[in-house]
C-alpha cells in the first residue's frame, strides 16, 4: 500500500509579481490543485492577512509593512515581518506539515527556516535567482569607482562572497532544487548538500503560435524581449545589436520589449521605433510573443529563462548567451542559437536572411515545448520530498 503524500508548507518569494519565482509558484499551486494535495501556501498579499482554504490547498497571504523596502520594482523586504510569526505559527500547527519548502533567504524564506527549526522538520529549498551575480551586477557604482586594472578582481570577490553567504543559508536544507545542472553541482560543492532539479514547464495553449495577429502588409523582423529592464538582464545590449543590423545593411527591423525596470527611459531613449508596451498579461502577452520572429535575450545572470521556454512556445525561435540556464533550453542551430554578446547581432542577421532556415527553427521551436509540462517537473519535487523526508532525523 502506497504512503500518503507528504503535507507541505511552501513559503515563496513572491507569487503575484512578474518574475520566474512567482511564476513557478503560481504553477506549482495549480498543480496541487489538479492533485488535490495537501499543501499550505504562506506567501505575500496586498491585504490584511488572509487565510484561505480550497480543497485540501491553504493559502496564508500576509502583507508587508512600512518597514518594508524595495529589491525591485515589484519586489520587497519586510524588516518587520516578525511581527506575523504568531499568526504563521498557529497555521502551521493547524496544518500539522511534514515538511517546509522555501525559496530563497527573502523574509518568507527566513520565516520558513525559523519554522522549521522550530517544529524540528524538514526544510527543502529551491535556488531561482543567481544572488551572487546579481549582487556583483548591482554593485557597478562601486566598481567604477576603481580603476579598470582592479575593477575585474572586485568583481569577482563580490560574487565569491555573496556566493559564500547563500551557500551557508542553503546549506540548513536536507535537499535542494536548482533549474539547471551547473547550479546543481555549483550548489551541491558549495553547500555538500544532494540537489535535484527543478526545471520550468510551459503552457502550450497559452503560449502559442495561433495567437500570432500581426497584419500581412507587416514586412518588419520584429525581434523581441520579455523580463525586468535592469542592469543584471544586460538589456543594454539591446542598443548595441541595434547598431551593429544597421551597420550591416538591415533596417526593416524594430524592437518589441516587454516589461518594466529602472533601465526603461535609457532604452526608449536609444532604441528609436521600439514598442514598450510594459507589463503584459494574459492574451495581451501570448499575443506579444507570437507577434515576434526572434527572441533576443541578452541576460548572463538567469537560473532557467522563463521567458525563453514561452518564446519557444509561442513558435519563436531565441538568441541566448553561454551563460547561466537559458543555453541549456535553446539547442543550438535547431530552435534558437547560443552567442557571446559581440555575437548576437550576427547570428540573428544569419536567421533572418535564410528564410527557410528561420521557418525550420519557428517548427523546431514550437515542437520542443510541446515536450515540456508542468506535470513533469512537480512530480519530480515531489520525488525529492520523500528523498528529505528519508533522510535520519526526518519527522
Amino acid at each position: 500500500m502506497s504512503s500518503p503524500p507528504p503535507r507541505v508548507a511552501y513559503f515563496p518569494d513572491s507569487f503575484h509579481e512578474i518574475n520566474g519565482v512567482a511564476h513557478t509558484s503560481r504553477e506549482f499551486e495549480a498543480f496541487i490543485r489538479r492533485r488535490d494535495l495537501p499543501f499550505l501556501s504562506i506567501r505575500a498579499g496586498d491585504r490584511i492577512p488572509r487565510l484561505l482554504t480550497e480543497g485540501q490547498l491553504t493559502t496564508l497571504e500576509l502583507t508587508r509593512g512600512p518597514l518594508s523596502f524595495g529589491l525591485e520594482k515589484d519586489l520587497s523586504f519586510d524588516l518587520g515581518f516578525f511581527r506575523h510569526l504568531p499568526l504563521i505559527a498557529r497555521t502551521l500547527q493547524n496544518f500539522r506539515p511534514d515538511l517546509i519548502h522555501i525559496t530563497g533567504p527573502s523574509d518568507f524564506g527566513m520565516m520558513g527556516a525559523l519554522m522549521s527549526n522550530h517544529f524540528h522538520l524538514p526544510l527543502v529549498a529551491s535556488w531561482h535567482t543567481n544572488v551572487h551575480e546579481y549582487a556583483a551586477k548591482r554593485s557597478g557604482w562601486f566598481l567604477n569607482l576603481l580603476s579598470d586594472k582592479t575593477a575585474p578582481a572586485a568583481e569577482r570577490q563580490i560574487q565569491e562572497i555573496s556566493l559564500y553567504a547563500s551557500a551557508r543559508f542553503y546549506s540548513i536544507a536536507r535537499v535542494l532544487f536548482a533549474p539547471n545542472l551547473e547550479l546543481c553541482a555549483l550548489l551541491e560543492r558549495a553547500t555538500r548538500r544532494p540537489c535535484k532539479l527543478m526545471q520550468r514547464g510551459v503552457d502550450t495553449e497559452q503560449f502559442s503560435p495561433h495567437h500570432r495577429n500581426r497584419p500581412n502588409a507587416d514586412k518588419d523582423f520584429v525581434l523581441g524581449f520579455v523580463g525586468r529592464l535592469s542592469v543584471e538582464k544586460n538589456v543594454a545590449l539591446l542598443v548595441r545589436i541595434r547598431e551593429q543590423l544597421l551597420e550591416a545593411g538591415l533596417s526593416n527591423f524594430r524592437f518589441l520589449i516587454v516589461g518594466h525596470g529602472v533601465q526603461e527611459p535609457w532604452l526608449r531613449e536609444h532604441l528609436p521605433n521600439a514598442e514598450f508596451p510594459g507589463v503584459l498579461r494574459g492574451l495581451s502577452l501570448s499575443r506579444a510573443y507570437a507577434n515576434m520572429d526572434l527572441f533576443v535575450f541578452p541576460s548572463h545572470t538567469d537560473t532557467f529563462g522563463n521567458v525563453v521556454l514561452e518564446a519557444l512556445s509561442s513558435g519563436v525561435p531565441a538568441i541566448v548567451t553561454p551563460d547561466g540556464g537559458p543555453r541549456y533550453i535553446v539547442r543550438e542551430d535547431q530552435t534558437g542559437c547560443v552567442a557571446e554578446d559581440e555575437n548576437f547581432a550576427s547570428a540573428i542577421l544569419g536567421i533572418l536572411r535564410n528564410p527557410l532556415l528561420h521557418r525550420q527553427m519557428c517548427a523546431a521551436a514550437r515542437a520542443d515545448a510541446l515536450s515540456r509540462s508542468w506535470d513533469a517537473v512537480f512530480e519530480n519535487v515531489y520525488a525529492a520530498y520523500a528523498l528529505a523526508l528519508e533522510q535520519p532525523g526526518a519527522k
